[in-house]
């Protein structure tokens, strides 16, 4: 079982920048960090009440200021104080910046997001050629992104009604995942995914955003897939002990890592019978464990090797990166994608949305798209809340 996004366009080429490596190593230390001033913290205490926290923005020289954030709540004289077990740092980190302080639209926020990065950070916006390197690099991107939705000067004064839609987001703490929308007052347009990864500083350190594809190929994908894989050489099943994780992300990694390729009953036993998936090759939504079990079957053939490359540490719900490869395809192809997943109290998978990148970047449809509707996205948005949940 894989993600079924990735086969937009005949496969070709991509070449990871060597920067990413740098990821794998440990953070560099930087001289200053600057924390969202709208930072809420809501950590929950042992007789499960609230304490919310909001810090101020801050520059610091001496180190990072969560470090004299998180002393509030050590206390361990207090016996009424909190704990901050519940406590989910990338969650909350990526819904300040986002809501708070509107760092998709608006040139401050812009600036605001690339504040909390890594000095190395490396973004991975699916829509460029080429991952962007550096603080100083993404805060550029992110500030011409915005202007070129917002209008207006270099000053932050926008003439255009321009807003950025969380629609769900997972609850990791070195990670996390959201799904988003491009709105009006009164209009939805463009969707996509986003992963975000911290670093032990709690810094940004590497984003993948991908939006969706506005040439939606339906089953052309598969028909495409079959071809590329016509002479793939079928492989025996892995085997697997058979496990019930119940956090999310430890479900898809049981899916992904363990399970992949030996058993769609397997597979099928951790879908919910109300689960709704959203696959971005699609314009339908699959509905039902019946339509994703045929869904699942009808791309289960030989010649397709599933990668996942990161996970976030999501308890309710959990997003993931992961690339394709192709037997018969041109050696050091893939495509990337995003995942996200969310799960009910009993550990069944409820939601899925597969988005996988263009195989032309910035992709023709999606860049005349931006041209014609900057603040949508789109040629033909929606009426505002049309689309529940941003499906």
């Amino acid at each position: 079982m894989y993600p079924k996004s990735f086969a937009m366009m005949i496969p070709r080429r991509i070449f990871l920048s060597s920067a990413a490596l740098a990821l794998l190593l440990a953070p560099q230390k930087i001289d200053a960090f600057v924390l969202p001033s709208a930072l809420t913290l809501a950590i929950n205490s042992a007789a499960d009440s609230e304490i919310v926290c909001k810090a101020a923005s801050t520059t610091s020289n001496s180190g990072n200021p969560f470090d004299s954030l998180f002393s509030l709540f050590d206390d361990k004289n207090s016996s009424t104080g909190p704990s901050n077990k519940n406590f989910r740092m990338a969650q909350s980190l990526l819904t300040s910046l986002i809501d708070d302080e509107k760092c998709f639209d608006s040139l401050d926020g812009a600036q605001k997001f690339a504040d909390s990065c890594d000095l190395n950070v490396v973004y991975e916006d699916t829509f460029e050629p080429q991952p962007i390197v550096g603080r100083a690099a993404v805060a550029e991107h992110l500030r011409a992104k915005v202007k070129a939705r917002v209008g207006g000067d270099d000053n932050g004064n926008g003439t255009r009604d321009a807003k950025f839609r969380i629609d769900k987001i997972s609850d990791g703490s070195k990670a996390c995942g959201f799904a988003w929308t491009w709105t009006t007052s009164t209009l939805e347009g463009l969707r996509g995914t986003t992963f975000v990864e911290l670093n032990e500083s709690n810094q940004i350190q590497y984003v993948r955003e991908i939006p969706e594809p506005l040439y939606k190929p339906g089953d052309l994908t598969l028909e495409l897939l079959k071809a590329v894989t016509a002479d793939a050489t079928p492989r025996d099943p892995p085997e697997f002990v058979q496990r019930t994780p119940k956090k999310a992300n430890e479900v898809a990694k049981y899916l992904f890592q363990e399970v992949q390729g030996g058993s769609v009953d397997e597979s099928m036993r951790f879908f919910d019978e109300s689960i709704v998936y959203r696959d971005f090759n699609y314009e339908d939504i699959l509905k039902g464990k019946d339509e994703v079990r045929k869904f699942i079957e009808d791309f289960s053939f030989p010649g397709i090797t599933f990668n996942p490359q990161r996970f976030d540490d999501g308890e309710l719900s959990t997003c993931f990166t992961w690339e394709v490869l192709l037997e018969g395809a041109p050696e050091g192809e893939s495509i990337k994608g995003i995942s996200f997943y969310e799960i009910n109290n009993s550990g069944l998978i409820t939601y899925v949305r597969d988005v996988p990148e263009s195989a032309i970047k910035p992709p023709i449809l999606g860049k005349l798209a931006r041209l014609l509707r900057p603040a949508l996205g789109v040629f033909q948005p929606v009426p505002i809340g049309s689309r529940e949940g941003g499906m």
